[in-house]
């Protein structure tokens, strides 16, 4: 039975390697590929089993193509239909929605390929393939994605143009040319629409509601893990430019969440807060930095700037303020990319003078957690009286032990802290920070912990200051009398480098293989890449409204309402086809005078059921007319042929025109 199995493999093998695929096998492969192009963006962002079941069911195909064995029948095609609704409704427990929409297309286009019995068929395939192409862009709209997306459109034009030739038809390559060509076509009228089409805010521009799920990101709460698993993360958080000189990077605390809650894991934030600053709470000092910032959508409410910012920034169509902690923060999560300027003091007294309930949730530790620190801390207040030498003295700890930082320590037991502190003393930003905090409110300083980032990597190209997931940070504050809340980063004093150098995370395992030096030529093609990407972002993904309206002004034309831009967009746009179509009606075909009255004389004798055959000439046109025609009907119909004839492929001294008027009045007699 198995050698029977391998000798017809073989043989199959064998014969599809002899003789070229029929035609119809071939454009099915073809539109097979171009689905395949179109479910590809998709698969990062379906579950296991429903990329498992498109695997399947194009293999299917592919295979039931190649052998040349029938479709499958309905009865076998129904219940693998409702066994994939079943799986639908069991990973989604519901059948609306954006997830779930997408999730149905795909597995609706690959089950349409095994019913495709007729043209009408084909045309399903191909406009669902179009359709479910357009969603890809509900999870990335990077330059990646948009070239994909073409390279896509391409394929899928070539085809369709595949499976309407009659005929030879042409080469591979020649018909990718052509559908390339038909997508070139389109591109004048695309940039003209995409420029001036109004931008309405509102759903018809925007994302489904759940269209940024799953971008990472700080988050309301810190607990060990949750920075350092964002420092294997290579993403973009935002990108600075600063108005001015470069701050050095000893200064670079870009301030987000203030965490003052701790229940002995997990530090959240204390929800008894006023939104926002009270009066006479702040004290700048000093030269202010602006910075103009573009945040990612993170799917949260933080806005990032240098640590102080001294007021909430005003952002297009976003509300945003700054409250009684210091952090900016906006009405909705933000899920969109937003520009905003932001103005910081790097010297700054916040809150000298602080209300009571504030400094007792500063100084609140949860009973029973952590009794080996909270020895350690009376310890040390009762060596160092003065606040400032207390705090030295605890970082002059982390200084001196073998305390070491690192993207990967150990687990840590209920007494996280204690553990830290004196049994493993391994750990990231998060372990210091919180740690410390620990120990200051044990030993009667109020603090609390800020995430945030710090630092950020200067690309050369479009002078942009790229601050990453990696570079995600926690510090403490620490309040001292007539002083207020004082900065302090534990991490400093165990490495340093993390702080005053731009230098890579500690990495190991895989990710530390795609590590690169920063002169090397793939960081400069890295930065290139990100200069490419922002430009992209700025010009492309963020032309709102208010890019528009600046634009149309930059063309000297300001205060533009609706009417007119509807105008200004119908103009641009005829002129756009204009273009396009100007070259293409120079190269088509000219038709002779000579030869339109020959077209005529084909038409007439089509409606007698003579039409002339494409492969026949005059000569063989009128011997075939004669056997059908009556003498008396076939004799204008002979000198008009023998006349035309003797114009088109033999020598006259006759002018053409005087040919064509003959000929006309033999049209005229052929009845």
């Amino acid at each position: 039975m198995t050698q029977r199995a391998s000798s017809s493999l073989a043989s199959l093998h064998t014969t599809w390697r002899k003789q070229p695929l029929s035609r119809d096998k071939a454009d099915t492969l073809l539109l097979l590929a171009a689905c395949l192009l179109v479910i590809l963006p998709h698969t990062f962002n379906l579950a296991w089993w429903i990329n498992l079941a498109c695997i399947g069911l194009l293999a299917w195909r592919g295979w039931l193509t190649l052998t040349g064995r029938r479709l499958p029948p309905s009865w076998v095609l129904v219940p693998v239909a409702l066994l994939i609704m079943a799986g639908i409704f069991a990973s989604f427990r519901t059948f609306f929605g954006r997830e779930v929409g997408v999730a149905m297309l795909v597995l609706l286009l690959t089950c349409k390929l095994l019913e495709m019995h007729a043209k009408r068929d084909l045309f399903v395939v191909l406009f669902l393939a179009f359709f479910l192409q357009l969603t890809s862009f509900f999870y990335s709209q990077t330059m990646g994605t948009a070239l994909l997306s073409a390279i896509t459109i391409v394929v899928l034009l070539t085809a369709q143009l595949s499976f309407h030739y009659t005929g030879v038809v042409p080469p591979l390559r020649q018909r990718l040319k052509l559908g390339a060509s038909i997508l070139g076509l389109a591109i004048p009228l695309t940039l003209v629409a995409f420029v001036l089409f109004p931008r309405i805010q509102g759903p018809l521009w925007g994302l489904p509601s759940d269209a940024n799920a799953g971008r990472s990101g700080l988050s309301d709460s810190m607990e060990p893990g949750n920075i350092s698993n964002l420092a294997l993360s290579d993403d973009i958080a935002f990108r600075v430019k600063f108005v001015g000189a470069t701050p050095p990077r000893s200064l670079m605390y870009w301030r987000g969440v203030v965490l003052d809650q701790f229940d002995g894991k997990s530090w959240t934030q204390n929800a008894q807060y006023s939104p926002d600053p009270p009066q006479d709470a702040r004290r700048l000092d000093g030269k202010p930095i602006t910075q103009e910032i573009i945040l990612e959508p993170s799917g949260q409410q933080w806005l990032f700037a240098l640590d102080l910012p001294d007021a909430a920034p005003a952002i297009e169509n976003t509300s945003s303020r700054l409250n009684s902690r210091m952090e900016l923060r906006t009405a909705r999560p933000v899920s969109k990319r937003l520009r905003y300027l932001a103005r910081s003091y790097p010297q700054y007294a916040l809150e000298t003078e602080i209300r009571r309930g504030v400094l007792n949730r500063a100084l609140t530790l949860p009973p029973g957690y952590n009794p080996r620190t909270l020895a350690f801390a009376a310890e040390l207040r009762k060596r160092y009286t003065d606040d400032t030498q207390l705090i030295n003295a605890v970082l002059q700890f982390f200084r001196t032990e073998k305390f070491s930082y690192t993207l990967e320590p150990p687990l840590l037991g209920e007494n996280g802290v204690d553990d830290f502190l004196f049994n493993t003393r391994e750990g990231f930003c998060e372990h210091y920070s919180s740690s410390f905090a620990v120990l200051m409110r044990a030993a009667g300083i109020p603090a609390r912990v800020v995430a945030g980032y710090q630092g950020g990597s200067l690309n050369v190209v479009d002078g942009y200051m790229e601050v990453r997931q990696a570079d995600a940070h926690a510090w403490t504050e620490v309040w001292l009398p007539e002083r207020g809340w004082l900065r302090v980063d534990p991490t400093a004093a165990v490495a340093p480098g993390r702080v005053s150098l731009n230098a890579p995370l500690p990495r190991r395992g895989i990710a530390g293989l795609f590590t690169v030096n920063r002169d090397s030529m793939f960081a400069d093609l890295r930065m290139r890449w990100d200069a490419l990407n922002n430009s992209w972002n700025q010009w492309v993904l963020n032309y709102n409204d208010g890019v528009q309206k600046d634009f149309l002004r930059s063309l000297g034309f300001s205060d533009v309402d609706w009417p007119q831009l509807v105008l200004l967009l119908f103009l641009a746009g005829a002129v756009a086809i204009g273009i396009v179509a100007l070259p293409l009606m120079r190269n088509r075909v000219r038709i002779t005078p000579l030869d339109k009255v020959y077209f005529l004389l084909c038409q007439k004798m089509a409606k007698k059921a003579y039409a002339r055959a494409k492969h026949e000439g005059p000569v063989a046109y009128a011997e075939r007319l004669r056997a059908g025609l009556s003498a008396e009907a076939y004799a204008p119909v002979e000198k008009f042929l023998a006349l035309y004839a003797a114009a088109k492929y033999g020598k006259n001294s006759l002018p053409e025109a005087v040919i064509v008027s003959r000929l006309k009045t033999l049209l005229a007699e052929c009845s």
